[in-house]
């Protein structure tokens, strides 16, 4: 009788430790999933940060423990305010931001580390398929910003 109190003691240790390690172990993986979360403000939408979006859709950010949430900003100003004011850790914008802040004395001032594209990316789309560059000499195409001659 006195072995089978023991044992069923020993169970119920057993028992009792092996759900405390799953609740720790539970807890633990808990903490290990909790994201940073960054906001990111952009100037524009563009298909040269279409690897950003990418990262964002497929989950690699989180991967990495980054929660990235994408503001579109409208305006280089825009941006640069929303950083320098601390409602986003990171903005895509020109560097004149950046040069413009620097300029006003402003005591905490951005930093320009990344050039992503080098300069404004274009594209040229028709609806004809017999399109050629050629279509578009001594037209006036708007490209966003002031029109430009080709």
């Amino acid at each position: 009788m006195k072995k089978i109190i023991i044992g069923i003691i020993a169970i119920v240790i057993i028992g009792i430790a092996i759900t405390i390690g799953c609740l720790v172990g539970k807890k633990d993986k808990e903490e290990t999933t909790k994201l940073e979360k960054i906001k990111l403000a952009e100037v524009t939408h563009s298909p040269f940060y279409a690897p950003l979006y990418v990262a964002i859709e497929n989950g690699y950010f989180k991967e990495q423990g980054l929660e990235v949430e994408l503001i579109l900003t409208p305006g280089a100003d825009k941006v640069a305010t929303s950083v320098i004011s601390g409602d986003t850790q990171i903005g895509f914008a020109g560097p004149e931001s950046a040069i413009y802040v620097y300029e006003g004395n402003e005591e905490d001032y951005l930093v320009t580390f990344a050039g992503l594209t080098k300069r404004d990316g274009q594209f040229i789309v028709s609806r004809n398929k017999d399109f050629k560059l050629e279509d578009l000499y001594d037209k006036e195409v708007l490209v966003g910003r002031l029109g430009l001659r080709l």
